[in-house]
């Protein structure tokens, strides 16, 4: 009798055992799939990751202080002997523009779209806590929608930073900004696709796409995953209302600290130039060049450009630059913007029907300006 009780005694230890690591494997997935979103109570919340993210956005207030201009015809001979000397002292105004921003570490750089403080001449920044602060221009990249302020400010929090080449379609994001100066708000939605490109939003389209609501003053917000990371900078919006319509854009939070570094390190983004412009190739022409891997057609050529000095011609196909194929144009695009300035390349090409091979020296990307 004894024999038996242990041996059973033995089974419904195992099954125990079982049951408990079981318990544990799918405790883990739940973790993995909401960020541990279930609170002791079950209740499914994200309270946890906003409250690691939420102290590091900031709401940013940018205006620029104008006189108001004299009219040309006050400044005609006749009409300033008839109505007298136009006024000396001119009216200032001001025009204003809201937007968020995020804290990226305790120096106090802040992390902010370009378009939110441009032609500015006062910027203030008011912290989640309340606190308020002036700040300066570190730097601003016009291409990608991205600047850099800094603030002066003890006790500064920061954000924990993701890796946005992790995501994918259907991943829950949160969106965290400063909506119609409402004061910090948080939306939440999913991943509705990453790399779009070509909006003509900024010259470099690789955004993350969201229906979490974007809105006027979440341009610089964080977008975040549910553990509170930093994966986005919410951009802009797809609207035909100009309010949120479910397609939101966040700059993806790995081309914008390559970016921050640049800024922060050069003041600019340096990035390689050769001066071309080029579309997609005919798959017909592909074909009949027996060009297996692709190539761009080349569209225009800008004068005395790398490109130009190497005798590149409009018409021509590219096939590769550096020994690097470009099957696409946005290949050939991210290849030229990676190469060091003052590299010496090769470029293949098909002119024609026949191969041939350039060479030139890639220049620094003129910066652009925001008109």
């Amino acid at each position: 009798m004894q024999k038996r009780l242990t041996f059973v005694l033995q089974y419904v230890a195992y099954g125990l055992a079982l049951a408990f690591v079981f318990l544990l494997l799918t405790t883990d997935d739940l973790s993995l799939g909401l960020g541990n979103a279930s609170d002791d109570s079950g209740r499914v919340s994200f309270n946890q990751a906003v409250a690691r993210a939420a102290p590091a956005v900031v709401n940013i207030y940018a205006s620029k202080v104008y006189q108001d201009r004299v009219h040309p015809l006050l400044l005609d001979p006749f009409l300033r002997r008839l109505l007298g000397e136009p006024p000396a002292s001119l009216q200032q105004r001001r025009n204003h523009s809201i937007g968020s921003g995020v804290i990226m570490n305790s120096r106090g750089f802040i992390l902010t779209n370009a378009h939110v403080i441009s032609d500015s001449n006062e910027i203030n920044v008011t912290l989640n806590d309340g606190r308020q602060a002036p700040a300066g221009i570190i730097g601003m990249d016009v291409d990608t929608d991205l600047a850099i302020l800094k603030i002066e400010l003890p006790n500064l929090p920061d954000i924990p930073i993701g890796d946005s080449s992790t995501l994918r379609v259907g991943d829950i994001v949160l969106a965290i900004g400063n909506p119609y100066n409402f004061g910090q708000t948080v939306t939440q939605g999913i991943v509705g696709a990453t790399s779009r490109k070509r909006r003509g939003l900024s010259f470099f389209d690789d955004f993350i796409q969201t229906d979490a609501d974007i809105n006027i003053g979440n341009s610089g917000g964080a977008l975040i995953n549910t553990r509170g990371e930093l994966v986005g900078i919410n951009s802009a919006i797809v609207s035909s209302t100009g309010g949120s319509e479910g397609i939101g854009l966040a700059t993806p939070i790995n081309q914008a600290l390559f970016v921050m570094q640049e800024l922060v390190e050069n003041g600019q983004v340096i990035r390689g130039w050769l001066g071309i412009e080029v579309q997609t190739l005919d798959p017909n022409i592909a074909r009949m060049a027996d060009l297996t891997s692709g190539g761009v057609w080349v569209s225009a050529i800008i004068k005395n450009s790398p490109a130009d000095q190497a005798g590149l011609l409009p018409g021509d196909v590219l096939i590769s630059i550096d020994g690097k194929q470009t099957s696409t144009p946005d290949q050939a695009i991210e290849t030229v913007m990676s190469l060091a300035p003052g590299k010496q390349v090769r470029l293949e090409i098909l002119r024609g029907w026949e191969r041939q091979e350039l060479a030139t020296v890639i220049q620094q990307r003129p910066v652009t300006r925001i008109p």
